[in-house]
């Protein structure tokens, strides 16, 4: 209680108004500083509660802006549909919606849809993306919601503002002059509403596309955030080019290209908010892997936050940079607001939680399996955690991340909850084995999104193709705020016969068993097949004593204790392997007594959760581990279970037997599947530690 106390106060001073006079400079903008990142607002979950900073919940924070007066306001889409206001002392409430749909107003009598990203005047007025209206409405000061323009039906059409149609804008920006400036993100176009309320088409023309160009010359695909910088120029983020592009005030369109020399391993990805500093500084937030990238001038690029595995956000959606330099960052999927301020000393960087809270429940589904019947029973093929290898012969490739359900080919790919889209890119790999669906929180891979096998729309109104000269599709977009009931298809099985089920955003993945599936039964329990040691080299530690004990250099060199074991659920083909949940080890007497300072087994390897770092594979799992024939049909596991892999916790812990005397002992592994059966087998292994 303490630490929330001291958590709420350290937060609280962030929103007093800075002394800003007219004729103060803001400080030149560094290139090189360390960002320390700091909870603003959220507790991880997702909801609704106004109140003190770090017990507000929201549902969806998208959009965020500081107006005039020292407030902040952030446009919570998801389920929320309000805009929230977060006042100079840190108490944070609704200002104007609550309830999905369409209507002016003041206050909790106003409606929005799936609101997105948020501009404030020097009046302080709010301009609102109103992504699942279609239009761009304003809020005053007091509350009073107005629509700009749109007319609640998608289309495009320029105009007066009451005649005008967008098609699921998500990006709005607004000049000195007043004029907004909308990302018409369906229409892949930027658009402009004039001060005298009059729409036009700024850049972009008909279907995604990527060209440089003046006017509707230029092409893009997808565009969802926009920043106006000092010299007039207007930044998009172009998420579906994975490029940031340029808008000179006379319409000139260009793309953002590093420098030569840059490293490669930081190159922008699906950018989804921007925005710009006063001496021309660049802040991209990208939609996955959840990075914040910082951009110099001159064509320098550096990751603010993403690179350690404790700083991944879930879905960054907006940037704010504030008076001082640092940066506000809105995590719509991760249900928080945070604050980036410059790093000290050995300070690693994360002072709060990143990303949703991992205590959070999984989405509600009743139990629903995406194959019909969805309250029958189907083959669960993979798990969580398990090794997995690509195209390339690397049988260590990747952790699976989530839930592999045996389906036929054909069959129809079930949605399991009610549920809104809200990523921009909801569907992927058109055609390809990977193709998928994220519907929030749920995601769906290896399906032919939105069609039959045969190729046809399964709902024309959801699924939007785009398709090749020659009239063939070539892709399926789905419009952020689009809902699908329970039960409604998403696709088709494709050739690779599973679905592959995944629960949260990436970094952040939950186990989809703890989705609770209907007649999902496990008493079968996991099966050690033996215990080896290796050493740093990954060579074997042999059984040479005359008594069968291997033994083990006490010459501080570390060792890898090693578990071949796998795991079977009920009902299930007798030759379907799958990974274990928990894996841990002891160290104990010769005769099995408890050691003094090792008297609990050490569960080193936990996937209740997705481990956030890509690396964490070769942690987790040893040499040779995968499938290690091609061709083969069962995978081997070899956990390393002196290795730390447990959710953003990733560790090479080399066990040192020199900490112990010179003699004889014995390891004991452990192992556990998600059900909470104990493993069985072969898991005691004698040793004798050498001088």
């Amino acid at each position: 209680m303490v630490a929330l106390v001291l958590l709420a106060l350290a937060a609280t001073t962030l929103w007093l108004p800075a002394e800003d006079p007219a004729d103060a400079r803001p400080p030149d903008t560094a290139f090189d500083w360390q960002a320390r990142i700091d909870l603003l607002a959220g507790d991880g979950h997702r909801g609704v509660r106004d109140g003190a900073l770090v017990r507000a919940r929201f549902d969806e924070p998208w959009g965020l802006v500081r107006g005039p007066g020292g407030s902040l306001f952030v446009a919570d889409g998801g389920e929320a549909n309000r805009i929230r206001r977060i006042a100079p002392d840190g108490e944070v409430q609704t200002l104007a919606g609550g309830v999905e749909g369409f209507a002016d107003g003041a206050g909790a009598q106003a409606r929005f849809h799936t609101p997105s990203s948020l501009a404030v005047d020097a009046t302080g007025h709010l301009y609102v993306a109103d992504t699942g209206n279609h239009a761009i409405r304003r809020v005053a000061p007091d509350g009073t919601v107005t629509t700009l323009a749109g007319d609640g039906i998608a289309g495009f059409r320029d105009g007066p503002g009451a005649q005008a149609r967008f098609h699921g804008p998500m990006g709005v920006a607004v000049d000195g002059q007043g004029r907004v400036f909308v990302a018409d993100t369906w229409n892949d176009r930027i658009r402009v509403i004039e001060t005298d309320g009059r729409v036009r088409t700024l850049a972009g023309g008909d279907g995604p596309g990527f060209f440089n160009g003046e006017g509707t010359r230029a092409r893009f695909d997808t565009p969802t955030g926009l920043a106006l910088d000092a010299e007039g120029r207007l930044w998009v983020a172009d998420t579906g080019n994975r490029a940031l592009r340029r808008i000179d005030p006379d319409g000139l369109v260009d793309t953002w290209r590093p420098s030569p020399w840059q490293d490669v391993e930081v190159a922008l990805d699906r950018p989804l908010a921007v925005t710009a500093s006063h001496d021309g500084h660049l802040y991209v937030a990208e939609l996955s892997p959840g990075r914040v990238l910082q951009l110099a001038p001159d064509g320098r690029v550096r990751l603010l936050s993403g690179g350690h595995s404790r700083q991944w956000f879930a879905r960054p959606s907006a940037l704010w940079i504030e008076a001082d330099g640092s940066l506000l960052v809105a995590d719509a999927a991760g249900h928080r607001l945070h604050h980036l301020a410059v790093r000290a000393g050995e300070d690693d960087g994360v002072h709060g939680p990143v990303g949703p809270n991992p205590e959070r429940r999984p989405p509600a589904t009743g139990g629903r399996w995406p194959l019909a019947p969805q309250y029958g029973w189907h083959e669960v093929v993979g798990t969580l955690g398990e090794v997995r290898g690509n195209f390339r012969g690397e049988s260590r490739s990747h952790l699976h991340n989530g839930l592999d359900i045996r389906g036929d080919v054909g069959a129809r790919v079930l949605s399991i909850a009610e549920t809104k889209v809200s990523s921009p890119l909801a569907a992927w790999s058109f055609g390809g084995q990977a193709e998928g669906i994220a519907t929030d929180e749920l995601t769906y891979l290896h399906l032919r999104v939105g069609r039959t096998p045969q190729g046809a729309n399964l709902d024309p109104a959801k699924f939007h193709f785009v398709h090749r000269e020659d009239g063939r599709p070539k892709r399926v977009r789905i419009a952020r705020g689009t809902r699908f009931a329970v039960g409604e298809a998403l696709g088709t099985i494709n050739a690779q016969a599973h679905v592959h089920l995944i629960v949260g955003p990436f970094g952040h993945q939950l186990n989809a068993i703890r989705l609770g599936l209907v007649n999902y039964i496990d008493t079968v329990a996991p099966r050690i097949e033996g215990v080896m040691l290796l050493d740093a080299h990954d060579r074997l530690l042999e059984r040479t004593s005359a008594d069968g004990r291997v033994l083990v250099p006490g010459d501080g060199s570390g060792v890898q204790v090693v578990v071949d074991a796998w795991d079977q659920v009920d009902g299930n083909l007798a030759r379907r392997r799958l990974g274990l949940h928990r894996v841990g080890w002891q160290i104990l007497a010769a005769d099995g007594s408890m050691l003094p300072g090792h008297t609990r087994p050490m569960m080193n390897i936990d996937f209740s959760r997705m481990p956030a770092h890509p690396g964490a594979v070769k942690v987790a799992y040893a040499a040779n581990s995968g499938i290690t024939v091609h061709g083969a049909a069962r995978t081997r596991f070899l956990y390393v279970a002196n290795n730390h892999v447990r959710a953003a916790e990733m560790a090479v812990t080399p066990w040192q037997p020199g900490a112990l005397p010179p003699g004889d002992y014995l390891i004991r592994v452990f192992g556990e599947d998600a059900s909470g059966n104990q493993a069985t087998g072969p898991r005691d292994l004698p040793i004798r530690i050498t001088p």
